[in-house]
């Protein structure tokens, strides 16, 4: 059996031309932490982490890489579930009077579960490598095409709504059947304007998505629904304030016909589990790069599946197009950016990517998550 030799992180980071925003923050770089994983027998797996902060998630991967030495490789569950008791209490652990870390801060929650999400990315890698297989094929898929949306209007102070719509419009020229807009930095008429003139530069026919990081309490929420209902909205994406719960997002959803999707900002499955079962959510979005790795978010859609709901993972469209394709009951497809000067890291990273045509991810048959790392492009960029 493989053996985990060595674990490394190379945290990139490219300066975008110009600072975008969401409703909630600014963007300056394009940014992702590359999780190696070396075995004893020469095998690597590769597993992106999308996190902040950099300097101190590459600490945290360093230190549960140290742990994990001379486990079995492809044992990702023995792994992940060794690393994830170390965030919370157990005997023996004050003071790692049991040889482990003492329970881990509380206060570092979100770079530790980005930490071992990246390690668990790169032994199902290291797994599909192992087996000569593509993960998709692991999970028992048969390879077809993934649909995938482009993401795009990512604010730019100042600029005029024809901006947006004509990004979004090349995006559909460029062969994408659905495209999502970045909303709730305006005024409920403000934002109701913008989206009006993104529908009427796509068409009538293509799919369009709100994503609204969190900008709306319930009420003003439910005033912009009801607004934009009329532009036959696909669905509305973390409508409301980060701190509003499931049974508020029942409320929501009770009071518009547009369906709500959340999810990428959850850590954990048990989180999730409450927004699908309260039947509120129809879009599931659980992100392996941010939080807990493509283990846990193969638990996510098993619980998804079960309610009935279906899953749109956020961002990563060529590790998370092999989640999708395990699951046709519940696969409704993946996130794209239709733009590499919104995501030149993602551009340029891979020597080798999985082809997107046509609104769909096309899955190759190499083995593992099926791409090949441009290391010259690493070692350029690197943080």
């Amino acid at each position: 059996m493989s053996k985990i030799a060595e674990v490394n992180t190379h945290p990139i980071a490219i300066p975008l031309a110009y600072t975008l925003w969401t409703a909630h923050e600014a963007l300056k770089d394009s940014s992702v932490i590359l999780v190696e994983v070396r075995t004893d027998d020469g095998i690597v797996g590769c597993g992106p982490i999308h996190g902040s902060p950099q300097k101190a998630i590459c600490e945290w991967v360093a230190r549960f890489g140290e742990l994990i030495r001379g486990m079995e490789a492809t044992a990702s569950v023995a792994v992940w579930e060794k690393l994830f008791g170390l965030t919370s209490p157990r005997p023996g652990g004050m003071g790692g009077r049991d040889g482990l870390p003492a329970p881990l801060p509380r206060g570092a929650r979100p770079q530790v579960m980005a930490a071992i999400g990246g390690i668990d990315i790169a032994l199902w890698d290291i797994r599909g490598k192992s087996a000569g297989l593509p993960v998709y094929r692991l999970l028992g898929a048969e390879k077809r095409p993934i649909f995938t949306y482009a993401t795009g209007g990512y604010y730019r102070l100042g600029a005029p709504d024809k901006v947006y719509a004509d990004e979004l419009a090349s995006f559909v020229a460029a062969g994408f059947r659905a495209v999502k807009l970045k909303t709730g930095g305006g005024t409920v008429a403000e934002e109701t304007r913008r989206v009006r003139a993104v529908r009427e530069a796509i068409g009538a026919d293509i799919s369009l998505m709100l994503d609204m990081n969190a900008p709306y309490d319930l009420a003003d929420c439910i005033e912009f629904a009801r607004a934009v209902e009329p532009l036959d909205i696909f669905w509305l994406e973390e409508p409301l304030h980060w701190y509003l719960q499931p049974a508020d997002f029942v409320k929501l959803a009770g009071a518009t016909r547009i369906p709500l999707a959340h999810g990428e900002r959850e850590l954990t499955r048990f989180t999730v589990r409450d927004f699908i079962a309260s039947g509120a959510v129809r879009y599931v979005q659980f992100d392996a790069t941010r939080a807990a790795g493509f283990s846990e978010a193969l638990r996510v859609a098993q619980l998804a599946e079960q309610h009935g709901v279906m899953i749109a993972p956020h961002t990563a469209p060529e590790l998370h197009a092999h989640l999708v394709a395990a699951f046709p009951r519940c696969g409704w497809g993946v996130e794209s950016h239709g733009d590499a000067a919104r995501d030149p890291v993602s551009a340029g990273l891979y020597r080798e990517h999985v082809e997107v045509r046509d609104s769909h991810v096309h899955l190759n048959d190499k083995p593992g998550f099926g791409v090949e790392i441009d290391w010259n492009f690493v070692r350029r960029h690197c943080a």
